[in-house]
């Protein structure tokens, strides 16, 4: 029997004790483990093949919740990645409720808040405006309360439904039965619950008031929280809708569902490349910022792979297919970005645990304090303002959003930054970590050869004849040496001269005719017959771990290039940046110990492991747990997946493979090793603005239901408050939205710049 993951939308739910609910109701099915996001309105379920789609959805109902089947196949609409909580929170319906609500309301909050304006028989005609309020305007409280009272919960609405019929229940009694409907009377405003004068006092303003607050602020909650899904539905839109197939020389525009591997389709400047692919014809510059965050356009041309969702700035390319819905790049950046925002960390655990039964404990202490109020001889209005505004002021709206709504908005953010999170509990890992092991090759260098010093023979030919020359020969080979030297001199803009009685020295170099002179590229040392090299050249470039290779033209040494794998520009920031941080660098490569002392110099990294095998890693990283090291790896290779999975974060470079980027947990899609210390700082803000929003969540309650049960609060002024706590959670939380990266400039003298270089000639670590 396997484990199926399956993702319900949840409707009805209003706050924590409604997650509470529906988790309760789907763990006691055998097998199953359920995980409610409120701000998401989503269901994560574990479930054995036993139990089917169907099961899970008819067990939701069976709770008083509504609950729709995943559809994988059909394309998602680009506002719908983040519904609303509350059913009809933020639709036309919901909009048209509040405004009605409103309009009669206003008259009654204001006639009973300003006695100046109470002329004879006021209290009817409020009485007259609050009705449909009371009923139809609160309708959406009263039909979930009595749904769940079918199925034997307490949610919010419970607590909202009984406080509007309880203040309008009380009022009409007053009118009609306590003396309050007399004309000509008249009744002062008081912050707080008024003593009796003779007749029963109206409580119309928290009928009318406690449904618009709760209305109005649910209403808001719904667009703030889908604000914190802006990331996700950005994603959506980035997938181009149909594109255009070349079939038998002939082009014509299909849906992008209808695409397949293999296929050949055309982009033009301005349009979204459709699916990831291969360059067939053609050549342009790529927009990837909202894929990857990074901001520079990457040229490419035939051979170059390109990625779904990038914008094509310059001009007509055809390109193949090479991976379409699921598979593709976009979809998997999606699949992660929505796996960390329907998560819980287990502070939010904690916090569905105390909403699970903060409502009946609500309840009771409301029952608990008109018993205590009418048993000590008070009023019988001033025991039911108090049970009313305990019932009202109780929120465990704000539990419940205090962590999703901020992973919303962090997780989004990462996203924007090029930073993919898996989850949060590896956003908690994450915030945790004091160890970093680095990985060199692909991930504090490029991972590609390139030629990085070019020394010429003083009074020769000069550095750019040397480098001509030499790319003109090694245009005969495929080694990835030759391929270094033949991109240089193309960047330089010299066209490359053609090679005649090419040779290859297996093991050494290659030799040739051209531009009529016979050119000798090869390895200082090796038995083909070279002169004397130049002897500084070879040995600075041995000491910095390049590769030497020296160009001999005409029986004349004349240059020696230094060819080698770059270090990224940013590498020394970004591991100054960590040291800032707190985190200890370590240089973990299966590159030579030379190369690997010749990194760590230029990046001021002090602990370093050279000719380490992936054995090697996983057992460093295991030796460093041992030793009390919460550890991180980075890295890029199939030769890292066991170290990122055994440690207790891996990250992985998305340039990477994908063995390194499944082990991981997370992934830094643009190309920046800075974005490290990005996802440290986010994760630290991210769970400093979790821990703030549950200590407002808890406090609130703390303070303001002990305030009501000792009548200091007003229903209505319960209900305002109530309201503004979520908003208040909420508001914090989408502060995470703005988040910049920060970090200081790295340390001078030392790199700063990002532009020293460091190579391993066909050393992979």
């Amino acid at each position: 029997m396997t484990d199926r993951t399956t993702t319900l939308t949840i409707g009805g739910m209003t706050c924590a004790a409604c997650v509470g609910r529906v988790e309760r109701k789907l763990g006691r099915l055998d097998g199953v483990a359920a995980s409610v996001n409120l701000a998401t309105g989503r269901a994560t379920v574990q479930h054995p093949d036993a139990v089917s789609v169907d099961d899970l959805i008819t067990t939701v109902e069976a709770a008083g919740f509504t609950a729709q089947p995943p559809e994988p196949e059909a394309p998602r609409p680009p506002d719908g990645e983040h519904r609303p909580t509350t059913a009809d929170a933020d639709t036309p319906g919901a909009r048209h409720r509040l405004l009605v609500t409103a309009l009669l309301a206003v008259p009654v909050l204001v006639l009973s808040m300003v006695p100046g304006w109470q002329f004879r028989h006021w209290q009817w005609l409020c009485f007259v405006l609050a009705a449909p309020v009371a009923v139809w305007g609160a309708a959406p409280f009263h039909a979930r309360a009595l749904r769940g009272l079918r199925h034997g919960a307490a949610t919010m609405d419970t607590l909202v439904s009984l406080g509007v019929a309880a203040s309008f229940g009380w009022s009409a009694w007053a009118l009609f039965l306590g003396g309050a409907g007399a004309p000509g009377m008249t009744m002062p405003f008081s912050l707080l619950p008024a003593a009796g004068d003779g007749s029963a006092h109206l409580y119309l303003e928290a009928a009318v008031g406690v449904p618009l607050f709760v209305l109005a602020g649910r209403h808001m909650e719904a667009r703030a929280r889908r604000g914190t899904g802006a990331a996700l539905r950005a994603l959506a839109e980035l997938a181009a809708k149909d594109v255009a197939v070349r079939v038998a020389g002939e082009e014509r525009r299909i849906p992008v569902e209808q695409l397949r591997a293999g296929d050949r389709f055309l982009v033009r400047p301005g349009e979204r490349i459709a699916t990831d692919g291969t360059v067939v014809e053609g050549g342009s510059a790529l927009d990837l910022a909202l894929i990857t965050g990074e901001s520079r356009p990457v040229e490419v041309g035939p051979g170059s792979t390109v990625v779904g969702g990038a914008v094509n700035s310059g001009g007509l390319l055809e390109v193949r297919a090479d991976a379409v819905g699921a598979d593709t790049q976009l979809a998997r950046i999606t699949r992660l970005v929505e796996d960390a925002q329907t998560g819980k960390t287990r502070i939010q655990r904690l916090a569905d645990a105390v909403a699970a039964v903060f409502v009946p404990a609500v309840l009771t202490v409301s029952v608990s304090v008109l018993g205590f109020w009418l048993g000590a001889g008070a009023e019988p209005q001033a025991a039911v303002t108090a049970a009313v505004a305990v019932l009202v002021v109780a929120c465990p709206c704000a539990l419940g959003l205090a962590t999703p709504t901020a992973l919303l908005a962090a997780t989004g953010r990462g996203a924007q930054l090029g930073i993919l999170v898996r989850g949060p509990q590896a956003l908690e890992r994450l915030r945790r970590i004091d160890t970093v092991v680095l990985d060199k090759t692909g991930t504090l260098t490029t991972g590609r050869m390139t030629v990085t010093a070019v020394t010429a023979r003083t009074g020769g030919l000069g550095p750019d004849t040397a480098l001509r020359l030499a790319a003109g020969v090694e245009q005969g080979s495929e080694h990835p040496l030759a391929r270094a030297v033949t991109a240089r001199a193309r960047d330089t803009g010299q066209p490359l001269p053609d090679v005649r009685e090419f040779t290859a020295l297996p093991g050494h170099g290659v030799r040739g005719t051209t531009d009529g002179h016979r050119v000798e590229v090869a390895r200082p040392g090796d038995p083909a017959g070279l002169p004397a090299p130049l002897p500084d050249a070879v040995r600075d470039a041995e000491t910095a771990g390049h590769t030497a290779v020296q160009v001999t033209v005409d029986g004349t040494p004349e240059a020696v290039l230094a060819v080698g794998d770059a270090l990224r520009p940013d590498s020394y920031r970004a591991v100054d940046h960590l040291r800032r941080l707190g985190l200890r660098p370590v240089l973990a490569t299966g590159d030579r110990a030379a190369t690997a002392r010749a990194v760590a110099g230029h990046l001021a990294i002090t602990e370093l492991h050279a000719d380490v095998t992936p054995e090697d890693k996983a057992a460093l990283v295991t030796t460093l747990q041992q030793q009390g090291a919460r550890v991180a790896v980075v890295g890029d290779g199939v030769n890292d997946a066991a170290a990122l999975a055994l440690a207790d974060l891996g990250i992985a470079m998305g340039s990477g493979t994908d063995a390194a980027i499944g082990a991981a947990d997370v992934t830094l899609v643009r190309e920046d090793l800075q974005a490290v210390a990005d996802a440290v700082r986010l994760a630290r803000r991210t769970l400093g603005t979790i821990r703030a929003n549950l200590v407002w969540a808890f406090g609130y309650n703390l303070v303001t239901v002990p305030l009501a049960a000792v009548g200091l609060l007003n229903p209505m002024l319960a209900a305002a408050a109530m309201s503004a706590s979520s908003l208040l959670v909420v508001g914090n939380s989408l502060r995470l939205r703005a988040w910049q990266p920060g970090g200081g400039p790295a340390r001078p003298g030392r790199g700063g710049t990002g532009r020293r270089t460091t190579t391993a000639h066909r050393e992979t670590a």
